[in-house]
Order: structure tokens, then sequence, then C-alpha cells
């Protein structure tokens, strides 16, 4: 396993500093993120923080009270009453408190539920706008795998740290005017003794988010080996080829990769903390004795030095907890730049406006288009023209990687060519509003998606806005040669597919492909329909009987046909063989023959076959 993707280059720790101011951009943005999920709660919060910062020193300066009233009473023979009060004080500030802190628990976890929540449908509404090039990509795929994994909790981990560094600066000014009574030096032993720890922390906290950040490669090839491992569409291949202790052993020594990163800096990370440690509790010792020796010598009353000594200890918590506090912002807003840098990846506007063109007899029209995926040296397309008139039936013809679902790709406006144009009745795609354009387009990919939820649902997706539409549903499973089988189902089209939930029924992979072949036919208004090895799955009785029925039903419709069996494809108006992106033939079945070249070659090996 290459250890290159997950180390941090040399020099990564270069402009600590400067990072350090920089990166708490993102929590104001949190804060509002926060507060735009859910106003009253994060009111509460903010109240209840409040309390809570100024409980503390109240609680020291009563006891304080409490103390010298019992010295007083002793002393004087006054009796207890004093003291009584005084504790019955303190135990109401001692009940507020712990009220207080149990609010912010429950008005943080109910917050923390929504934000989760909102936090991801963000992330989801996101991928929504983005181009099938950003799925394609694999440092898109580590952006989002960083996005996803920690965004949705750190927002509210940032504002909780806010309210609580605004918790503790209250309660340290309590504590420092109260400390300060006795010496000013006292308050800065108090300041200083956290602050190496706090370097430390913030430093090792910058070098655990670099780790994250460079290994996503890592992480994510652990998400795929989980998901081959345990997921049913897998099992069959892992079991018979015997891959599954192969799979298993490339887990484990991408865990071993990341746990020795991880184990070398927890150890770093807690060697440190706890020598830098060691000066707060040295710090905090040397001040108890200080006040200590100051009651000895009568310089102050036994009640102040319980309360300089509980200030002194509490300052200090409260100090180190602000330092902590700041730390963890810090790391909170690395985090966060993974969310707000996914967010923000810049998408190509779809900027047209256009529901219909000035020429529809032209429909569809391929003018010297050339394209190259992203990435890639060698263009996918090489300049490719054809029309489809309406009413016409296309096949597309040629090897696997010739340029067949490419072209779909483009016309269906999943990518821009690179060059030339592509015109929908005499308008140029990038002009056609994006929901008119698809709305026109009926679709089965070669790849069609198996969704887990009910027959009707799997039909339905296919025009969303008649997801519910029963008897539209029905159709389209009679145009796409389902209904039989859908209607000998128990509950019919309220079967749940697949095997992922209670009571789900598997199909065969011909049926699944009817089954996606009805989601197609679903859009009845649609006036081009694009069948991609719709049939790649059935026998030849079931293809020629499907083909019959297209045939039947596309009298009016533009139909792009993509298939291996030439004695599907002879039925089309006008075939169109590719080969290596570019169009080398292209005519009726009839004139290809008769011109005896690429066409005529293949289509005679595949009759052969059947001799």
């Amino acid at each position: 396993m290459a250890h290159g993707p997950s180390t941090p280059p040399p020099g990564a720790d270069a402009g600590f500093l400067t990072r350090s101011l920089g990166v708490f951009k993102y929590t104001g943005r949190a804060v509002e993120l926060v507060w735009a999920t859910s106003k009253p709660l994060t009111f509460i919060i903010a109240g209840l923080t409040l309390v809570a910062g100024l409980l503390p020193g109240g609680i020291a300066w009563v006891g304080k009270q409490l103390i010298d009233a019992v010295v007083a009473g002793a002393d004087t023979g006054l009796g207890p009453n004093a003291a009584l009060t005084w504790l019955g004080i303190e135990a109401g500030l001692i009940v507020a408190m712990a009220a207080a802190q149990r609010g912010l628990s429950v008005a943080q976890s109910l917050l923390r539920a929504q934000l989760g929540h909102r936090v991801n449908v963000m992330i989801l509404e996101k991928a929504q706008t983005l181009d099938l090039t950003h799925f394609e990509d694999s440092e898109f795929y580590d952006k989002m795998t960083r996005a996803r994994r920690e965004a949705s909790s750190r927002p509210l981990s940032l504002v909780r740290r806010s309210f609580g560094l605004v918790q503790n600066a209250i309660s340290l000014v309590t504590y420092g005017v109260l400390l300060f009574q006795f010496s000013a030096w006292a308050v800065l032993v108090l300041a200083v003794a956290a602050v190496p720890a706090f370097v430390a922390e913030t430093k090792f906290a910058g070098e655990a988010f670099r780790l994250f950040r460079w290994r996503s490669p890592e992480t994510r090839k652990q998400m795929y080996l989980e998901v081959v491992l345990a997921r049913e569409d897998y099992a069959k291949e892992v079991k018979l080829f015997g891959i599954g202790q192969e799979l298993v052993d490339r887990y484990r020594s991408i865990f071993k990769l990341l746990y020795g990163e991880d184990r070398d800096l927890t150890l770093r990370r807690g060697l440190w903390g706890f020598l830098l440690g060691l000066l707060s509790s040295v710090a905090l010792y040397g001040a108890y004795a200080w006040v200590v020796i100051a009651a000895v010598a009568s310089r102050i009353t036994l009640g102040q030095m319980t309360m300089y000594l509980l200030v002194f200890r509490q300052g200090q918590a409260a100090f180190s907890a602000i330092l902590q506090a700041i730390g963890g912002m810090y790391e909170d807003n690395l985090y966060l730049s993974n969310l707000y840098e996914f967010l923000e990846q810049e998408v190509e506007p779809l900027e047209g406006t256009a529901t219909e063109g000035p020429r529809p007899e032209d429909g569809i029209a391929f003018e010297d288009v050339w394209f190259t995926y992203p990435g890639a040296t060698e263009p996918a397309i090489r300049g490719v023209t054809f029309q489809v008139r309406p009413g016409t039936r296309l096949a597309l013809v040629g090897h696997n990687g010739s340029g067949k679902t490419t072209l779909i790709k483009l016309l269906t406006r999943l990518y821009a060519p690179d060059k030339g144009r592509i015109t929908l009745d005499g308008l140029p795609l990038q002009d056609w509003e994006p929901e008119a354009l698809r709305a026109r387009v009926g679709v089965i990919f070669q790849d069609f998606v198996k969704y887990q939820f009910t027959v009707g649902e799997n039909v339905g997706l296919g025009d969303v806005d008649r997801v519910d539409d029963q008897p539209g549903i029905e159709r389209a499973a009679d145009r796409g040669m389902a209904a039989p089988f859908i209607e000998g189902f128990p509950n019919t089209y309220d079967t749940q597919l697949g095997r992922w939930f209670k009571d789900g029924r598997e199909l065969s992979i011909g049926q699944w492909q009817k089954v996606a072949l009805s989601r197609a036919m679903m859009r009845e208004s649609a006036d081009i329909l694009v069948l991609d090895e719709p049939t790649a799955a059935m026998d030849a009785e079931a293809e020629a009987e499907i083909f019959q029925r297209l045939a039947d039903l596309t009298d009016q419709q533009m139909a792009i046909l993509i298939s291996h069996r030439f004695s599907t494809v002879r039925m089309a108006d006008h075939i169109a063989v590719l080969d290596k992106g570019a169009l080398v033939e292209q005519g009726t079945h009839e004139s290809l023959m008769a011109d005896d070249g690429r066409y005529a070659h293949l289509f005679t090996l595949q009759a052969k076959g059947y001799q």
C-alpha cells in the first residue's frame, strides 16, 4: 500500500500562526448556520450560557461568606443562623447551576439533531447542482467524503465551544475580580500557566486535520471495500471467486497505515500534553502555598483563604477551558473548511431559457461535434455529424468504447461538446431551459439504477411529477412489458424490490431491465426516446417483441437505439456506425450491406453465429 497520498508534504507546518488566525473565518458562518437552524434553541443556549458563566463566581463568594459566618458564630457565640442562611443561598445557587448545565445539555442535544439534518441536506442539495464531470472526478469524491464525514457535527461543536468560551470568560472575569483583591500577580500566574499546553494542543490539532485531509483517498478505498464485502450485489462474485480474504487483507493494510499515523500523532500529543500540563499543576500548588502562607500569617481570613483556593482552582480550569475552546474552535474551523469548500464548488450555470425551438421538423442534429472527457488525452467523440427527424428511429452501432453512450450523454446535456454544436428543433441545446429539455427525453441507460423502492415507485420516478399517478404507472409498465410479471406479485405495484428492506423481492436482471424500460416510458409527453442496450439481458424473443412494441409506439417520436444485436438494429430507419469516436458509416441496413463496409462485416460475423 502506497504511503504517498496520506503523507503531508514537506513544509506543511509553515505559516502555522498565520493559518491559525485565518482559519477562524468560519466561526461567524457557523453561528449563522446554527441561528438559521433554530432561533429558539440558539437563544436558550445563549441565555443559559450567560447564567452558567455568572453563577460560579457567585458560588465562590457565597462560600467565603458561609465560612466566615461559621467562624464568626463560633467566636462570638451568635449561633448558626447566619451560616445557615448563607448555606441556603449556596444550595440555591448550586441547584440553579445544575439546572443551567442540564438545560444546556438538553438544548444542545436537540439542536445537534436538527443541525446534523440541515447540513446533510445542504450537502445533498449541493450534489444535485453539480455536473456529471464532478461525479466522475476522484478528487471531487475526496472533497465530498471530507465534507460528509464530520461536517454535520462540527458547526454545533464550533458554536458550543464559542458559547463555552463566553461562559468561561464571564466566569474568569468574576474570578479575576475576586482574586485581584489578593494579588494582581496571582491573576498573571493564572493566565500564563495554561498557555504552553494551549499552543501545543492547537499545533497537534492542525497536524491531525492535515492527516485527515491528505489521506482521503485511503479512507474512500476503505469505504469502497466495506461496500464490496457487505453488499448483496457483490456477494456472488466475492464468494465464487474467493476474493473475500484478499479484500479483507487490503482493508487491514489500509487500517495499519492510517493507525500508524494516528498512533504516532496521539503519542506525541499525549506526551507533550502531559509535560506542559505539569506547568499548570506547579502554578496551581505554588498559588496554594502562597494563599496558605497568607492565611497562617493572618493577612487573610479563613473564608478568604477558602475562596481564593477555590477561585484559583476554578479560575485556572476556566482559563484552560477557554484556551481549549479556542484550540477546539481552530480544529472545528479546519473541518468546516471542508464543508464550505464543497458547498462553494463552482458549477457552470445552465443558462438556457427556451421551451420550444423554431423548426420542430429539424428534430435532433449533431454538427461536427467533438468531445474529450476531463483528464483524458484522446477525444471520445471526433467530428460527428448526423440528424434524427421526428418519427425516425436511429440505431448507433460500434464496438464497446466507440462513443455510443457518450453521444447520449451529450444529447441529454450531461456534458457539453468541446467543439461543434447539437440542436433540437433548430435551437442549440445550451439555449434550452434544462427542465424543458429533459422533460422531452425518456431514457434507459445500460447501467440503469435498481432503486430499492416499490415497483410503482421504480416506474413512477421516470416522471417525478407523476410518481403517484397509478394509471400512468400501469400504462408505462404495459408499454415496457413489465406489467405481466408485476401483476403476478401478491402486492402488485406496492411490492418492495431489492433485499435492502423487509419483505423485499429480488428480480432477475431481465425483469429489472423491463422495469427500467417502463420508467423510460413514464414520460408520455417525451418525444425523444433513448434506449442504451435496453434488452441486453433479455432473450431474443422478448427483445423482438419489445422492439416491435417500440416501433408501434414511436411513430411520431424520435428514437435512438444502441444495441449489439443486429437483428434489432436492422429495424431502425437509419443506422450510424461509430469507431473510436468517429462516424465511419451511416445509412439504412440495405444500403450499408450493399456498401460491404464495416457494418456489413459486423452483421455477417454475428449472423454466422446463428447458422
